[in-house]
């Protein structure tokens, strides 16, 4: 029978034992004799950041049993060769709801049948999903043949051995921290952390030769359109940090090549000539270890609520962010010395008025900014006070 959210924890003689200076809600049992496990963890960067401290959590619950991160081909490259509580990787295949690479990109089924018979073959002793509310996550995992499945749930998705109610509104890593507790893994880092290796910095010095000091990593995209910042916004910021001495360098994928072009364009235009070669796009120039390597070595990190701003401040690197107040909640950072945070309080689609606050209701077909009525010159205030805090860039995030 399926362990429910309130029969996880024993009971003493005065009552429930929450444990509250231990575990981000009730802290349940270990599961004995685990030996392997398994941590479903798809979508984007930020989303494996965020995952980042429940499975040090595990590691630290478990630490002889090898831990196999199943998620997007990317993270074997961002995680092969770099400390962490991983073991190991495996790239889910396109499944609805689990791994969405791209509307081309269709699973089969001969290739699911092969997947789960491998997954079952693995023997898990435990399953812990990571990926929402479990409405596709769930029964998926399920399919893995493990022991012990723990994770959250929304009310029309499958229960686990363990469970707990899914909030949208709940922090990404306090919601993650709360799901692995109920197995008995306390936290062991509040913070997401990621190591930074000499692979990392090479690259990264090599893409930033000749880039003046202090130096700010622009990000201008993020996965939702609506959580953009507008272009010109960027460049303007960008720009007033170029004019005070500092080199820019604007990243992205290929994915980010239109926002990224027009950042460079219109900052390039704001400065005198003799200022350009302070402006360097590394769009689609840079490796997942580059990627990290170039957020270890900026001063400072401007972006929006994106993967690479997680990564940033994973690596220890300062940031000023571009939030929309929902995603606040769900991914903001907890500290505001280092990571400075713009909130756009915008409460209706600024295209027809629909309300945006409700997770459950029906999403507009608008994907307007939800977030441009952020005033670049407080922004810029920031990056500039960041960037005079910053002195010599250093290695960050190693250990």
């Amino acid at each position: 029978m399926p362990v429910t959210p309130y029969e996880i924890t024993s009971r003493t003689e005065t009552g429930w034992s929450p444990e509250p200076a231990r575990a981000v809600g009730r802290l349940g049992p270990p599961v004995p004799g685990v030996e392997r496990i398994a941590v479903l963890r798809g979508g984007g960067l930020g989303d494996l950041v965020f995952a980042l401290p429940a499975m040090h959590a595990l590691r630290e619950t478990y630490p002889d049993a090898e831990m196999v991160l199943y998620g997007p081909a990317w993270q074997r490259e961002l995680l092969a060769s770099r400390p962490g509580p991983v073991d190991r990787t495996v790239t889910l295949p396109p499944v609805k709801g689990v791994h969405d690479p791209g509307p081309d990109v269709r699973g089969d089924p001969l290739t699911l049948r092969r997947f789960f018979a491998a997954t079952r073959a693995e023997r898990f002793d435990l399953g812990v999903q990571l990926h929402g509310g479990g409405r596709w996550s769930n029964p998926f995992l399920q399919r893995f043949g493990v022991r012990c499945a723990v994770g959250a749930r929304t009310p029309d998705a499958a229960p686990l051995d363990r469970w707990l109610p899914f909030s949208y509104y709940q922090h990404e890593v306090l919601r993650m921290l709360e799901i692995v507790g109920l197995v008995g893994a306390a936290p062991t880092v509040l913070q997401p952390w990621l190591s930074v290796t000499e692979q990392d910095l090479t690259e990264a010095d090599e893409a930033l030769r000749g880039l003046p000091r202090p130096l700010l990593v622009v990000h201008p995209s993020a996965g939702d359109t609506r959580r953009w910042w507008p272009a010109a916004h960027f460049a303007r910021v960008a720009a007033v940090a170029a004019q005070e001495g500092a080199g820019v360098a604007v990243i992205g994928t290929d994915a980010d090549a239109a926002p990224a072009a027009e950042v460079v364009r219109e900052c390039l235009a704001m400065l005198p000539v003799g200022r350009h070669g302070a402006v360097r796009s590394l769009v689609g120039r840079l490796s997942m270890s580059g990627l990290v390597g170039v957020l270890a070595r900026a001063t400072a990190v401007l972006a929006n609520d994106s993967g690479p701003r997680h990564v940033a401040q994973a690596v220890g690197t300062p940031t000023v962010s571009v939030y929309w107040c929902g995603n606040v909640i769900n991914a903001g950072p907890f500290g505001r010395g280092e990571h400075r945070v713009h909130i756009s309080w915008t409460t209706r689609c600024p295209e027809c008025g629909v309300a945006c606050t409700d997770p459950t209701g029906p999403r507009c077909p608008h994907d307007v900014s939800f977030v441009a009525d952020v005033d670049p010159v407080a922004v810029s205030a920031d990056v500039l006070e960041l960037l005079g805090d910053g002195g010599p860039s250093a290695p960050r995030g190693t250990g």
